[in-house]
């Protein structure tokens, strides 16, 4: 029985989560700020503190343990560690042959999802970290006996954490893990080195970050509401013989570019043996 005592709906479904951590918290506070009720949301969450972060935050008792109250679910979020989704699937399965499954880890194929849950409804995204802003940015793919009232129930979930889109092929969500999925942390990075040159030429740390962080956000902003592509938008903020002219052969003479694509590679491979190292 869920410990789940906020008002329910008959109208929405009740949705499971295994795991609790950040992915699954941004996802859940998505859905409770569009009006989902706490009550049809269970968690399964065998790390204490973190269940006790969700009672706080959204007022939802978590399980440390799959159980009964799962089987109220008419969707699955699996929201683990790749390495620790098979031993996770043992413990639910029994739970949840009547769900909808939609899959949150990187890597782990939905072939051995399939074999694990002894289901063929399997849709896998991979989201990025600004969900728990309302900002991610998530890809999805179905399996075939997804239908499109189930497809249209995943978008609504999605939905609560920012944009999304549709993939035709599995394969296609390793380049996305690479690109989108990873991205945050690359945007993080260039973000740690304009705060470093900005304090070394002369500005505080505060005002280096903010200069820094207004930029991604502005030029960011910029280009998803232009029509134009990125290379031409470049091209007109770079004056033959000025600054930005400066900064960019000078990035061009590093390598930066191919450096930075070689990098989104080595991510695309990784996300590629996660499925080989921890799938069926």
């Amino acid at each position: 029985m869920s410990l789940n005592t906020a008002a329910s709906s008959p109208s929405l479904p009740t949705i499971a989560f295994i795991g609790g951590g950040n992915m699954a918290s941004a996802i859940i506070g998505g859905l409770i700020h569009q009006g989902h009720p706490a009550g049809q949301i269970e968690v399964v969450e065998p790390y204490a503190p973190t269940r006790e972060a969700l009672l706080k935050n959204f007022g939802i008792a978590a399980q440390p343990e799959a159980g009964p109250a799962l089987q109220r679910a008419s969707i699955v979020v699996w929201a683990v560690k790749p390495q620790t989704f098979k031993d996770a699937a043992a413990q639910a399965r029994a739970h949840t042959a009547n769900a909808l499954h939609l899959s949150v880890a990187a890597g782990i194929r939905s072939d051995s999802i399939a074999q694990w849950l002894g289901s063929e409804r399997i849709v896998r995204t991979m989201p990025n970290t600004p969900a728990l802003v309302g900002k991610g940015m998530s890809a999805l793919y179905a399996r075939p006996a997804v239908d499109a009232q189930e497809r249209a129930q995943v978008e609504a979930i999605l939905a609560s954490t920012g944009e999304f889109l549709w993939v035709e092929t599995e394969k296609q969500l390793d380049a996305v893990t690479a690109l989108s999925g990873s991205g945050p942390a690359y945007v993080f990075y260039f973000l740690e080195a304009m705060t470093r040159a900005g304090v070394d030429m002369g500005l505080s740390a505060q005002q280096a970050h903010r200069l820094a962080v207004g930029t991604f956000v502005g030029a960011s902003e910029l280009a998803r509401r232009s029509d134009e592509p990125p290379a031409v938008l470049r091209e007109r903020v770079t004056s033959k013989g000025g600054t930005t002219y400066a900064a960019l052969q000078s990035m061009k003479a590093s390598g930066v570019a191919a450096a930075f694509e070689a990098a989104m590679r080595a991510a695309e491979q990784r996300a590629h043996e996660l499925g080989n190292e921890f799938g069926a």
